[in-house]
């Protein structure tokens, strides 16, 4: 099943594809017969006696609960955005429980990635490039808050595990007088087995904006939303 996060155009228009979206995402979780192989498969746990499957997202801890699909951050209050709900039902209920390839990808080589790479790049990619491409290094403090681990491309280049089976590799090329600052996300080739392209986009776009946030906040200060 295709998520309709980016299908639909006006605002009327994407608030009914965000609300049919998680209703058709929270039918399927319910459709799930044998949750706790499913949770395999995704790489989290299903707490039985909470009748909950419990994940982690950018660093943040989160609660699903079986059947019924209501999505809550662990331990707190606070209102888990639609789209984020919307996310985190498609990855349990989408994963195949592929092994991870060790092979990278780019955004072009994902079904329609050259259709919505202009959309993808404003949204997910220019962050990055205008953030933290004057001083890459930059990237590496803030990434190390949401578990990151460096890499070995461009000037610099930082692993996050965005979800269990979703690592994202980010990548700066730092700008000088003659050439700006660019960036890059590269995928685990197996990516298409947990999400489609469309989600991808927005796990991008969440991970380039929490790492914007954390540096315009300071990034030495604890993350108080985890």
């Amino acid at each position: 099943m295709r998520s309709e996060l980016l299908t639909l155009s006006g605002k009327g228009s994407e608030e009914y594809g965000y609300r049919l979206a998680h209703r058709l995402a929270v039918e399927a979780l319910a459709r799930i017969e044998d949750i706790e192989e499913q949770c395999r498969r995704c790489g989290v746990r299903y707490l039985r006696e909470q009748q909950a499957i419990a994940l982690d997202y950018l660093n943040r801890s989160y609660l699903i609960a079986y059947p019924d699909g209501r999505v809550t951050l662990e331990g707190r209050d606070e209102e888990v955005p639609l789209l984020d709900k919307i996310l985190l039902l498609h990855y349990v209920t989408q994963a195949k429980g592929t092994p991870l390839s060790g092979q990278l990808i780019s955004f072009k080589e994902l079904p329609e990635g050259t259709n919505y790479f202009r959309t993808y790049y404003q949204r997910a990619i220019r962050p990055l490039a205008t953030y933290f491409g004057e001083e890459p290094d930059r990237l590496l403090k803030m990434a190390a808050r949401l578990g990151g681990e460096k890499s070995d491309y461009g000037d610099v280049s930082v692993t996050i595990d965005a979800l269990s089976r979703v690592p994202l590799t980010l990548v700066l090329w730092r700008g000088d007088a003659e050439f700006p600052a660019e960036a890059s996300i590269m995928f685990d080739r197996t990516i298409t087995d947990y999400l489609p392209t469309e989600d991808i986009i927005f796990i991008c776009q969440s991970t380039s904006w929490r790492l914007v946030k954390l540096l315009q906040a300071g990034g030495d200060t604890p993350d108080h939303r985890r």
